[in-house]
């Protein structure tokens, strides 16, 4: 029986988010042993990403929720499922692995798991886990935009921050995991924030402080400092913001992998210089975190349209001041999905996936 669940768990977590393809290894099913007994595997496939009460949940099992109540907060605490808490009452709902329950690792990931996950990474993830498209999308840092330009609030990191009432901040999940492989690029780890209930969720956990908006503003500009591109989540109501490297980041290394890297994320921006300012410096090459920008046959650097994803750290510190962020002709720019819950179906149609739990399609074919 052993076997059977978790390939139908991974074959569930496969239906959220960006997916959870399967290897000839079967590494990604010792992944999920490490994270669920049989128990917690066997509630998951009965679990949806709507959120629910235990009580809920029990009904519709046919179970008594006096059980089902303290497994679902124990797989709260291992980061396996979403819990919201409001007025006393507890919500839960299935977490995708990614953005989801790999990320909720960040404070008890040990070194087998790193290790295993970059497995992962290598066989699968890394090229076939962003085949639609990236759960975080790319915005460009403050500094390098022209605030003569109209720039909607949800691509002005200041204007995200300033409408949040709840902040919290989290080290770096991905430089966790590359750190226990040695592989670690030693930028600053207190990265990634998050907002509202996905803000109570980290510091429930254990996972992540309150902070204020000052102190969320002052950790964007040591991000920027430090060559890391900022990357909300993808719906313009954003739940967070990572500030992500190359070198680390399980998202941009897998979009780095693409010939054509711009395919893979919703950015409206991209670097355009000036070949008479430029004095080929290479500062523009150190600070991209997607190798979009060379130094040509003329001793000027150019930028690579297919890789650039428009994030403006080259402008930021360019001693010349020959770099400057372009938007997009109105032909080629997107707007994010409005909620995370629009995204979760756009990328669940896209990818033929339906989001109904499978132990609840299974009870219906009898």
């Amino acid at each position: 029986m052993s076997a059977s669940l978790y390939e139908d768990l991974r074959e569930q977590m496969d239906q959220y988010s960006v997916g959870f393809p399967s290897t000839e290894s079967g590494i990604e099913i010792e992944i999920l042993k490490k994270l669920f007994t049989e128990q917690e595997a066997e509630m998951y496939l009965n679990l949806s990403m709507m959120l629910e009460t235990p009580q809920d949940v029990a009904k519709r099992m046919g179970r008594d929720s006096n059980q089902i109540g303290p497994l679902l907060e124990r797989m709260f605490e291992k980061g396996q499922i979403f819990r919201v808490k409001k007025g006393g009452v507890s919500r839960y709902g299935a977490a995708p692995f990614v953005v989801g329950s790999y990320e909720h690792q960040v404070k008890d990931m040990d070194k087998e798991f790193a290790e295993m996950f970059e497995r992962y990474f290598v066989e699968a993830f890394g090229r076939h886990g962003l085949a639609q498209s990236a759960p975080l999308r790319t915005v460009p840092v403050n500094k390098s935009i022209n605030h003569l330009w109209q720039v909607q609030p949800y691509e002005d990191l200041k204007q995200i921050i300033k409408t949040k009432e709840q902040i919290s901040v989290a080290n770096c999940v991905c430089r966790v995991q590359q750190g226990l492989i040695d592989k670690g690029c030693g930028k600053p780890l207190e990265a990634c924030l998050q907002f509202g209930s996905h803000a109570q969720y980290y510091v429930d956990k254990g996972m992540g402080r309150f902070i204020t908006k000052e102190e969320a503003l002052d950790i964007l500009d040591r991000c920027d400092k430090a060559g890391l591109v900022p990357q909300p989540f993808i719906s313009q109501d954003t739940g967070g913001i990572c500030n992500c490297c190359g070198d680390c980041c399980g998202i941009l290394r897998s979009i780095k992998l693409h010939p054509k890297p711009v395919e893979k994320v919703l950015t409206n921006y991209y670097a355009e210089i000036d070949p008479l300012s430029c004095s080929a410096c290479e500062t523009c090459m150190d600070r991209c975190q997607m190798e979009a920008i060379r130094i040509g046959d003329e001793e000027v650097a150019q930028v690579d349209r297919d890789r650039c994803i428009g994030c403006g750290l080259c402008v930021t510190t360019c001693p010349s001041e020959a770099i400057s962020l372009k938007t997009k002709p109105e032909s080629e720019r997107k707007d994010p999905p409005v909620s995370g819950r629009d995204y979760i179906m756009q990328l669940a149609s896209a990818r033929g996936k339906t989001l109904i739990p499978l132990a609840i399609i299974k009870r219906s074919q009898g």
